[in-house]
């Protein structure tokens, strides 16, 4: 009767001092629940709303980062067409068989039987001398991966959030060049800006070269700057209705007075008319207004580039579910940087190691005769929304709390030595705010060993 009696208190606002209260418990060391807030790591920034480059400095960032980074790839650059030679090397070098063996969420071994079928699907005969390219755009977000195949599969770990098919994701309004399909004509295989794989044909529509690469220059602009917004339901058109628009997608922004005040049967008075691409029964690229109410989590052009805009974008992917190279309709480690970063602007490789060893930004160094005094050190002079690189990974600085330096990420594993000498293992699977230096980003190495990159794209 006493247990029910304060839930009913509660439940009605009545104040029972601490009857009310849950107590905050983590198997994370030193994490306390007023730490899992953005402002109070905010708070500790002197200057965090100044602005750190301006857009034509980001602009310019931009065009030294592809110079820079050999796998960044404008597709204006690409040629027209590609020899056979060239493209059966691409399709080689995206769907390699893997020299360790691979196995399906069952248990059972990805034979060479099942490994000669999908290099069936690759269809390298019926490669041309001389390949056209294609362009097209993203209607809805969708699934890049290692082989134009659904299926699932796995290393000898067995770790079955970890889809060693799995690559990344594209969103709705991507642009992409078209350089081959399957077999069975299901799947494409597409080059974006920042990488290259297969994606299911569904969910691209087919244009001209030039309005593909136009739709992402125009202006004005809307950015989505919550984690996921949705346009509204369209029963006119299902295409666009309840459309997932995950952070940092631009997509053009248009007036009632350009398409009139009825959209899809819905005044826009309370919304925002954006223009999306849809595919046509044959796969042929068109474009239609769609709503996004004022409510939504967006913005017109991009976010100012300060530490606290960063880190507030952060946050808002708080406990998102960890997706293994987009996975789980979330995201992984680099994902949630890259989308962090694409809401002010900002472009990146797509892979931690290209980013951590990539030259663009400002970049800290550390090798094997580094010592944990060293980084320690560079840590108190790195500032909050600055980027932190490990073997496989990467974690937004969040600064200095109580000497300690502190991360959030998204990651998938929970590794520290317990008081008992033993390792504790468990998963986090999320984005989570963790300490640094009690943590292991390994079973052989703590975070503060393995940290090879301090980067700072102020």
């Amino acid at each position: 009767m006493k247990i029910l009696l304060q839930l009913l208190c509660c439940y009605c606002g009545v104040a029972l001092s601490t009857a009310c209260a849950l107590q905050f418990s983590s198997d994370v060391p030193l994490i306390q629940p007023e730490q899992l807030n953005h402002q109070f790591w905010q708070t500790k920034i002197a200057d965090g709303d100044k602005v750190l480059l301006s857009s034509m400095q980001i602009a310019e960032r931009n065009s030294q980062t592809i110079a820079q980074q050999a796998e960044l790839t404008p597709l204006a650059a690409l040629p027209g067409e590609y020899s056979r030679a060239e493209l059966e090397q691409i399709i080689q070098a995206v769907s390699a068989v893997p020299a360790s063996p691979r196995f399906y969420a069952d248990g059972s071994a990805v034979t060479d039987a099942h490994w000669q079928r999908y290099q069936q699907q690759l269809a390298l005969a019926q490669l041309k001398a001389r390949n056209h390219i294609g362009f097209g755009l993203v209607v809805k977000r969708t699934a890049m991966r290692a082989w134009p195949s659904a299926a699932r599969v796995f290393n000898a770990e067995a770790n079955l959030d970890l889809d060693r098919f799995a690559e990344t994701a594209l969103f709705p309004g991507d642009a992409v060049a078209i350089l081959h399909h399957s077999q069975d004509k299901q799947w494409l295989l597409l080059q974006s800006f920042n990488y290259t794989g297969w994606v299911s044909a569904a969910d691209i529509a087919i244009g001209r070269r030039d309005e593909v690469l136009a739709f992402g220059t125009q202006q004005p602009f809307l950015v989505i700057t919550g984690a996921k917004v949705h346009t509204a339901f369209t029963p006119e058109l299902p295409a666009v209705s309840e459309l997932q628009l995950d952070m940092g997608v631009r997509l053009p922004l248009l007036s009632a007075a350009e398409v009139g005040y009825l959209v899809n049967g819905q005044n826009p008075l309370a919304s925002y008319i954006v223009q999306l691409p849809i595919r046509n029964a044959d796969g042929a690229l068109e474009f239609t207004a769609a709503l996004i109410p004022r409510s939504a989590d967006v913005r017109q052009g991009y976010l100012p580039f300060t530490a606290n805009n960063i880190l507030l974008q952060a946050f808002k992917f708080l406990g998102e579910r960890y997706g293994w190279g987009h996975d789980y309709n979330g995201r992984d480690c680099t994902g949630f940087i890259m989308e962090v970063f694409r809401s002010v602007g900002l472009l990146m490789p797509r892979n931690s190691s290209q980013q951590g060893k990539g030259s663009f930004g400002t970049n800290v160094r550390f090798d094997a005769a580094s010592s944990g005094a060293d980084k320690l050190a560079a840590l108190r002079r790195a500032q909050p929304a600055d980027l932190l690189y490990f073997p496989g990974h990467v974690a937004l600085y969040l600064g200095m709390h109580n000497k300690q330096p502190f991360i959030i990420h998204d990651v998938n594993g929970l590794i520290y030595p317990s008081k008992t000498g033993q390792l504790y293992r468990s998963k986090l699977n999320g984005v989570v705010v963790t300490p640094l230096l009690p943590l292991n980003a390994n079973a052989e190495q703590s975070y503060l060993d393995a940290l090879y990159t301090i980067k700072s794209l102020r």
